[in-house]
């Protein structure tokens, strides 16, 4: 099954140059296509694939000569590159209906064309909205409550009392709802605080392999829609994230923190507990952020300073060992000079007691 150049163009926002009936039955990179594949051209440097390739059709943000079959013009490449893979990418595949080989509890709420593949669980009083799949060795634990449409990849486990809004991706082994980390010391003990709070993840967040969301302490841990997380991250109790924020990979976020809209946080970040990052800002990778970040700050670097200025200290970071070795030679001369210079009224010195 595919789709004609035209309905193509129509869906990514573009414009149909050449054969508008042309059927394209999937997406591929200019090396990899096929005759009845659409690829994308968004970078110079692949510009003598266009030559070669044997892509059907192509996205791009100006016709070309150098490729002669069927276009489409499109503003934003990599944008139409995104719509048309959602159209032409096979749907995730589901169980039909629910597995005699997964335990569903007699009291759980199950909805529309559900797909609960074997050995998954659901709890008492948990709540699973239409069209909805829950992958093998998914857990939703009691009273947790899962929206409509949702993908629940194999081995997540969403505890008790979570709630999980509609669209929303959670990919293999992430946990939802494990306990914050709150202890108080007791001289050489520590004693736990309960975490007695939930996680909330709103409509069309996508969570990546392993993350860990915990569980508020009190209130809620709060990822609001349309936030991305990569693999590998950490979100500690009582977090908020913004909507639309992406977090890359292995960024881990300490308590109560705050996170604004749209904030991009690059991969390895380490974020502080009780640390607000206001609207739009940007942390490079690998920055460690100890204190706030204004609306539409950019920073980087550990601690964290304005991006620029960290360019300019990280180019100068290699050139420390010589810098150290010229400043110890320095020293050492005005030391020798020191050592030669006549003491101020010693004789000779033009500073001798009583003389003018």
């Amino acid at each position: 099954m595919g789709m004609t150049l035209e309905e193509i163009a129509k869906a990514v926002g573009g414009e149909a140059a050449g054969d508008k009936d042309l059927v394209i039955t999937g997406i591929n990179s200019l090396s990899d296509a096929g005759p009845s594949e659409i690829s994308f051209f968004s970078d110079r440097r692949y510009q003598d694939n266009l030559r070669t390739t044997r892509a059907g059709a192509l996205l791009i943000s100006q016709k070309t000569d150098g490729f002669k079959g069927p276009q489409i013009i499109v503003p934003h490449v990599e944008l139409a590159y995104a719509r048309a893979a959602a159209l032409l990418a096979p749907p995730a595949s589901r169980h039909a209906g629910i597995s005699p080989e997964a335990v569903v509890h007699e009291k759980s709420l199950i909805g529309k064309d559900v797909s609960i593949y074997p050995l998954a669980y659901v709890a008492e009083g948990a709540e699973i909205g239409d069209g909805t799949t829950l992958f093998p060795g998914v857990f939703v634990g009691e009273g947790a409550k899962i929206g409509k449409k949702c993908l629940i990849y194999p081995n997540v486990a969403i505890l008790d009392r979570c709630i999980i809004g509609n669209n929303v991706i959670i990919h293999s082994g992430a946990v939802v709802g494990g306990d914050g980390f709150g202890f108080v010391r007791d001289g050489a003990a520590s004693i736990k605080i309960p975490q007695i709070g939930i996680v909330q993840i709103d409509d069309d967040v996508e969570i990546g392999v392993n993350n860990c969301i915990d569980r508020a302490a009190l209130g809620r841990t709060w990822i609001q829609r349309g936030t991305k997380t990569d693999n590998l991250v950490h979100i500690a109790h009582n977090v908020v994230v913004g909507e639309d924020t992406i977090i890359v990979a292995q960024t881990g976020i300490s308590g109560s923190c705050h996170i604004g809209r749209e904030v991009i946080i690059g991969g390895q970040v380490g974020i502080s507990d009780h640390v607000k990052v206001e609207d739009r800002a940007m942390i490079g990778p690998q920055s460690g952020i100890a204190k706030a970040v204004g609306r539409g700050e950019v920073v980087s670097g550990s601690p964290a300073i304005p991006h620029r200025l960290w360019l300019k200290v990280s180019a100068l970071l290699p050139r420390l060992p010589d810098f150290s070795q010229r400043m110890r030679q320095l020293e050492g001369r005005i030391e020798a000079l020191e050592k030669c210079a006549p003491a101020a009224g010693a004789p000779g010195s033009g500073h001798e007691a009583g003389k003018e």
